[in-house]
């Protein structure tokens, strides 16, 4: 039937009615309605007479006949622009699926790209699914980009310091390992040696010797004049062979524009006081060994002050705001900001819900959050918000310093460190462990009186944590 069929097409007669008519003859279709066969993935591959390969997987809606166990490339050789039969193709990623692409993921809503910092393995190395092969570099957060599948490292397909977006393709992973090897540092294939010359070319090369003649008279040497004195307008710069040049990360650029963000748009004024840290101080010692047994984390002055930073802006509204516009927002939750100093740069994250957090909640939230700064983990949504923000200048032994607003809020308060100094208490002069503490706001929203009240309340809280427990 197949060749009644080829030999007809030949002639010059239409394939879909030839392959109609030439069916029906075997099998005519029932008067009452057409019927229609459609061809599984199944029946394509045992149609494509034992192919091993099959590029195309067809599906095919024959009205009122079958297909038969011809090829399929003979099949689809019949379909014309005018035929009924829909034919749909899905290609293949490859033949043997032993090779995945790893890809940058997803960075977050504001990060529309990253830098390539570092791979984390070399073409060759053995990786588990989900283990990090490379760490991007972005605004905020470093982001690792984990291995789609277990199995060796194939080859990179970009390089370090190359800027990156979500999808693209970094690296190759073979599942299988094959046609991977992996040449260390010290095996690598010496370079070809190179030939000796022959004789006959050194014959040639060898110089012939010459006639001796007299040595040159020397002539009378002049002496150089003195190097010329710099002149004393003229300053001194050290060899330009004594610098380096390192260009700055992307978190360094994004804090740096920030903070000229800052010091552009707010009306910066800062204000300070001192606090008696004996009471918080002498708290924290005597409750320390029965904080830690009940929950599992040490007692710090931060929780403390956190605190009292909370009771400062439920007094105080207005340094919880935020001017949008030509409007005042007024909120009426308080996520308190952490200033992290890491060798990569400041990072901010944020303590959600301050206001209804105990000393305990307090000290486990800054822990969670500074190891996770320090480690290169932590998330943009764990950065992102935050009403009030507080810096510790005091672990790094800063006496006193003027902090910086961190947009969009509208003041941040600065600690410092811890000095004993002579203080009149009760018409005596004593030692106290005093600590010099600095507000700054922007004054175009917050006017000295509620700045002042708000570090003064601080100082009450801080001198007497009891007030907490009383709210006075």
């Amino acid at each position: 039937m197949w060749a009644i069929a080829r030999r007809k097409v030949a002639s010059g007669s239409s394939a879909s009615s030839v392959l109609r008519h030439s069916l029906s003859k075997i099998r005519p279709a029932a008067p009452s309605a057409p019927r229609g066969y459609t061809t599984t993935a199944k029946e394509a591959l045992l149609a494509g007479g034992g192919s091993k390969t099959v590029r195309g997987v067809v599906h095919g809606s024959y009205l009122g006949s079958l297909v038969g166990s011809r090829p399929v490339r003979e099949v689809t050789s019949y379909l014309q622009i005018d035929s009924p039969i829909q034919v749909q193709r899905r290609p293949f990623s490859s033949d043997k699926g032993d090779l995945v692409d790893a890809v940058v993921p997803f960075m977050g809503e504001s990060i529309s790209d990253g830098t390539l910092a570092k791979f984390l393995k070399q073409p060759g190395d053995h990786v588990e699914i989900d283990e990090p092969i490379a760490q991007i570099e972005t605004d905020k957060v470093t982001i690792d980009v984990p291995s789609p599948e277990a199995g060796v490292v194939q080859k990179f397909v970009a390089k370090e310091g190359d800027v990156v977006e979500p999808g693209t393709k970094i690296a190759v992973i073979s599942k299988s390992g094959e046609g991977v090897t992996h040449v260390a540092p010290s095996e690598k294939t010496p370079s070809k040696a190179s030939p000796e010359p022959s004789p006959e070319k050194e014959a040639v090369d060898k110089p012939q010797p010459k006639a001796e003649t007299p040595p040159p008279k020397e002539k009378p040497k002049v002496p150089s004049p003195p190097p010329p004195k710099p002149s004393a307008t003229e300053p001194v710069l050290p060899p330009k062979e004594r610098e380096r040049r390192v260009p700055m990360t992307r978190l360094r650029k994004r804090v740096a524009a920030r903070l000229k963000d800052s010091q552009n748009t707010f009306a910066m004024l800062t204000t300070f006081n001192e606090v008696d840290m004996t009471n918080l101080m002498k708290l924290r010692s005597d409750y320390k060994d029965a904080f830690v047994e009940k929950h599992g984390v040490k007692l710090g002055l931060m929780s403390g002050f956190i605190k009292a930073a909370v009771s400062g802006l439920q007094n105080q509204p207005i340094i919880n705001a935020v001017i949008d516009g030509d409007d005042i927002i007024y909120r009426d939750y308080i996520d308190i900001s952490i200033a992290v100093g890491t060798p990569k740069g400041l990072v901010v994250p944020v303590i959600r819900n301050a206001d209804g957090m105990n000393f305990a909640d307090v000290e486990k939230s800054i822990n969670t959050l500074a190891k996770k700064a320090n480690d290169g983990t932590i998330s943009i949504d764990e950065m992102a918000g935050g009403t009030f923000t507080i810096s510790n200048g005091g672990v790094y032994g800063s006496l006193l310093s003027t902090p910086i607003i961190n947009p969009p809020q509208s003041a941040i308060l600065g600690m410092h460190s811890i000095v004993n100094r002579p203080m009149v208490v009760g018409g005596n002069v004593v030692s106290r462990p005093m600590m010099y503490i600095a507000l700054t706001y922007d004054h175009r929203l917050i006017d000295g009186r509620e700045a002042v009240f708000f570090l003064r309340r601080i100082k009450d809280v801080v001198e007497d944590p009891r007030r907490l427990l009383l709210d006075i």
